[in-house]
């Protein structure tokens, strides 16, 4: 048993759907979190700038002894993690491989549909591992900008003017396309997934963080690393503003985080080098 706690990091919010699914798996785990509101959103970064932020995160994250890092964000996955898994002396998960595979599982007419930032779909790392396990797979890959930014300001209603805007111009791709399976290639997307379902029909949604929790959960009880006894609990950080992002996690989770919620310095782009 390791009873240090399991470190997650994304741009912001989104991450926190991934880490719901976590703890939900392993509710004895400690978990420390930490969204760089500042930075965000990692979708319109450069890959160097991607890199450069996902670093900064390990850094905080190693500092506070964690036993694994979790990744639960599709644009620092899609750029950084075999870097952070080079450079880290914890384990590094990632959500592109475990909603990948449970996307080859799940679809049945081999089509594939793919939402992601404008970064992730340009590393091509979903559509590549796609194709590697299943060559045959027919691929659509679609970038959505709008998307990360509306969930990260509580914009996410399924009636919602902007959200219905948005659909419309991100998803005709996909459908036009039949896809019956989409990966949420972005953490911050499973909040929009019922105006995605209400667009596209039946169709099933992976979500990528959710994909990625289960994935960890196994591997962690696999090397008997998992924690067990009192219920743990979850230490929030941002480096935005923190009344907005308490605010806004309240209304995805359900709960007030306000007093385990902390602010913290903008980590920045300057520090460089490997951890």
């Amino acid at each position: 048993m390791d009873e240090r706690p399991i470190g997650i990091f994304d741009s912001g919010l989104g991450g926190l759907t991934a880490a719901e699914e976590l703890r939900r798996l392993m509710p004895f785990e400690d978990i420390i979190y930490i969204g760089d509101s500042h930075n965000m959103p990692y979708g319109e970064k450069t890959p160097e700038q991607i890199v450069s932020m996902s670093r900064n995160n390990l850094r905080f994250l190693l500092e506070h002894d964690v036993k694994a890092v979790f990744i639960a964000c599709g644009t620092a996955t899609t750029n950084a993690l075999d870097i952070l898994r080079k450079e880290c002396p914890v384990p590094v998960f990632g959500v592109v491989e475990p909603a990948v595979r449970e996307a080859v599982k799940t679809t049945e007419n081999g089509r594939v549909g793919i939402l992601a930032t404008r970064a992730s779909v340009a590393s091509g790392e979903y559509q590549r591992l796609l194709k590697k396990l299943s060559p045959e797979l027919f691929v659509t890959a679609n970038a959505c900008p709008k998307f990360a930014g509306m969930v990260e300001e509580g914009i996410f209603d399924r009636h919602d003017e902007r959200v219905l805007i948005a659909a419309g111009e991100y998803l005709p791709p996909l459908k036009a396309a039949k896809v019956d399976t989409i990966i949420l290639g972005c953490t911050h997307y499973p909040l929009l997934a019922d105006v995605i379902r209400d667009f596209m029909g039946e169709v099933k949604l992976i979500s990528s963080g959710a994909a990625a929790a289960r994935s960890l959960c196994a591997l962690l009880v696999e090397k008997g690393m998992a924690r067990e006894g009192a219920k743990g609990e979850t230490l929030f950080f941002t480096t935005g503003e923190a009344r907005g992002f308490s605010e806004k996690a309240g209304l995805m989770l359900g709960r007030d985080i306000s007093e385990k919620l902390r602010k913290i310095q903008p980590l920045s782009f300057d520090r460089g080098g490997k951890i």
